[in-house]
């Protein structure tokens, strides 16, 4: 399919600056497709769809304040940095965006605290924004990721950083409440509508969940710029799939439950690491992997969701999910009615 294909009209005031002010009180569209059926509901009605037996598969990855400030030395100018991935723990050397990165050269150095205790050195050149450092640092790790820590905003994403500034409720609200991996630079959004009453019901009902890990990377937010999907590169993105959930996953599968991948990534993970035989496989490593249709999905029979800006990935895959037509139509009423969109929007199941 082409890009265009996944292009339509997304009135402004229908992408969701905040979150709702309870997690699961936000609204679920339903979309049956055998029965090519729409209904409205709220999220916490999701139990409804769910039996004993019956499996979610969560993406555990824990988002850590990314975004950064920093000053270049002797002109002081005041820099934005963007962690997006440590390649080497021992020596700190991290992948960036800088900004702007026009006032950025290898060798510049720049510096986070008054004290001079944590300073950066531009050591390459990855793209136009991109840069690798070196943080230089005098202390442990953990006394490191401690001040990153301390020094780092929540980087919610970046058309909401457009619209207004980080407020403290996105230090809770811009993370899963089973958040337990750190390493995503963005929220795995479908798990945000989880509260911890429903995941007791969910529990109490007999449904299972498994946790795999995919640590997003702000590859969901870059555009597709080829109208030939084909040719359109997925950044690499860390993956691990545990054995205890590749059991969970293939007992209730061989049992014929039902298997809901809680989330884009939670999909992209398991669609990484299958057998000849359709089933789950541990799995430790990178994934690059890019569903649009056609696809055939080898795992999970449903999804959950939320809605997807224009020409996005995340759109293709829902798509590829519950057939494009069907998802067309879907979004058309989304729009009609009003359903809000993207990270702190509404969500979507599919059965």
């Amino acid at each position: 399919m082409k890009l265009s294909a996944f292009d339509f009209d997304l009135p402004d005031n229908l992408i969701a600056e905040h979150p709702v002010p309870n997690r699961d009180e936000s609204r679920l569209m339903v979309l049956n497709r055998e029965k090519q059926t729409i209904e409205h509901k709220v999220f916490k009605d999701v139990i409804d769809y769910f039996d004993d037996g019956d499996v979610m598969i969560m993406n555990n990855t824990k988002v850590f304040p990314a975004r950064m400030y920093g000053n270049k030395e002797k002109t002081g100018a005041r820099i934005e940095v963007f962690l997006l991935r440590e390649l080497n723990r021992e020596s700190l050397l991290w992948d960036v965006l800088v900004d702007p990165a026009r006032k950025i050269r290898i060798g510049n150095k720049l510096y986070f605290t008054e004290d001079d205790s944590l300073v950066a050195e531009v050591i390459d050149n990855t793209t136009s924004r991109g840069r690798t450092i070196r943080f230089l640092f005098d202390g442990s790790y953990d006394e490191f990721k401690k001040k990153i820590t301390e020094l780092g905003e929540t980087p919610i994403p970046p058309y909401i950083k457009g619209l207004r500034d980080v407020v403290p409720e996105d230090e809770e609200r811009y993370q899963t409440i089973y958040a337990k991996e750190e390493g995503a630079v963005a929220a795995p959004t479908a798990g945000l509508h989880f509260s911890r009453e429903l995941l007791k019901r969910l529990e109490i009902k007999g449904v299972q969940t498994a946790d795999v890990t995919l640590h997003i990377g702000l590859g969901t937010f870059r555009n597709v710029e080829v109208e030939d999907l084909t040719k359109h590169k997925m950044d690499s993105e860390q993956c691990i799939i545990l054995p205890e959930a590749c059991d969970i996953v293939n007992n209730a599968k061989k049992k014929k439950k039902r298997i809901c991948a809680v989330g884009t990534t939670a999909m992209r993970a398991i669609e990484s690491s299958v057998s000849t035989s359709g089933m789950l496989n541990p799995y430790n490593g990178w994934t690059n992997k890019f569903i649009f249709p056609p696809y055939d999905f080898s795992i999970a029979d449903s999804l959950i969701t939320n809605f997807h800006t224009p020409q996005s990935t995340l759109l293709m895959m829902v798509s590829a999910f519950a057939d494009y037509d069907f998802v067309k139509k879907a979004y058309a009423e989304a729009v009609k009615e009003k359903y809000r969109f993207f990270s702190y929007g509404d969500a979507m199941l599919i059965i």
